[in-house]
């Protein structure tokens, strides 16, 4: 009876710490956008350091706002190899993307991350400020993106890219599309792969924030056993054949990745 009574203040507790972490995340974004952004810009003339500085903002922003999540109870994030994340150089990340926060989680522990976001989020109240001062780029126009894509990399920047390209759908596997794919072709980066999970899933595509996991979700993040590397057998082929090609790789190379960290905690 007490253990049932526990979990019912506990779950009850999540429910309203993730309401008030949500709401400390937009008014962050309002605040960014109106004040510390623009005051940023006010004080540096170089177009490329602002772009830095908003991102080095951003990146403290959301380190406070993973370990509010973490510090009430919400979720608690195991990041392994912190240290390799925040010495990335110029390195194409890929990750699988289960969770609503695993790009904040990424961003927390890359100083200097650059990433695709979606098109829509450019008119996004709360972060479209924030987008436009860090220089994100928007998937709008796939031929600009990867000339984007490219000239961030050029540039030395960590380029997060999430190959399924939205969230993960409950109880699915993986399901790449070719874009991740023809970003790896296109920039020929240095690449790197992280495995991400949430257990039990919550923050998933489709799930309202309030409903949350009945027990603590468990995020965890870090960079897979064996570094995926590219094949070059198809250099002759078409591209758009070794995207194909590429793609399939790397969804069975998650897929596996997945499959033996699940095999591993059993």
């Amino acid at each position: 009876m007490l253990a049932n009574c526990v979990g019912k203040i506990n779950y009850i507790w999540r429910i309203f710490a993730t309401g008030l972490c949500f709401s400390i995340f937009g008014f962050g974004g309002v605040v960014l956008t109106l004040l510390v952004l623009p005051m940023q810009r006010l004080f540096e003339s170089s177009v490329e350091k602002r772009k830095y500085q908003a991102r080095l903002t951003v990146h403290y922003c959301f380190k406070a706002f993973v370990s509010i999540m973490h510090t009430l109870g919400v979720i608690h994030f195991s990041v392994a190899d912190k240290a390799r994340f925040a010495n990335l150089k110029g390195q194409l990340v890929l990750a699988n993307h289960p969770s609503l926060i695993d790009v904040v989680v990424l961003i927390s522990v890359i100083k200097d991350a650059d990433c695709v976001v979606k098109a829509h989020l450019f008119k996004n109240l709360f972060m479209r400020g924030v987008i436009k001062s860090t220089g994100y780029i928007s998937n709008q126009d796939p031929q600009e993106l990867l000339v984007e894509c490219q000239a961030s990399l050029a540039a030395g920047n960590n380029l997060i890219i999430f190959p399924e390209g939205t969230r993960t759908q409950p109880n699915s596997g993986l399901k790449f599309k070719r874009g991740a794919a023809n970003i790896v072709l296109r920039c020929e980066a240095s690449m790197c792969c992280v495995l991400i999970t949430m257990r039990p899933s919550t923050l998933t595509k489709g799930t309202p924030w309030y409903k949350v996991a009945t027990t603590q979700a468990h995020f965890m993040m870090k960079f897979t056993s064996v570094e995926f590397k590219n094949n070059n057998d198809l250099n002759d082929e078409p591209p758009s054949m070794q995207a194909r090609y590429l793609t399939r790789q790397l969804q069975d190379y998650f897929s596996e990745e997945l499959t033996r960290y699940e095999r591993i905690k059993k």
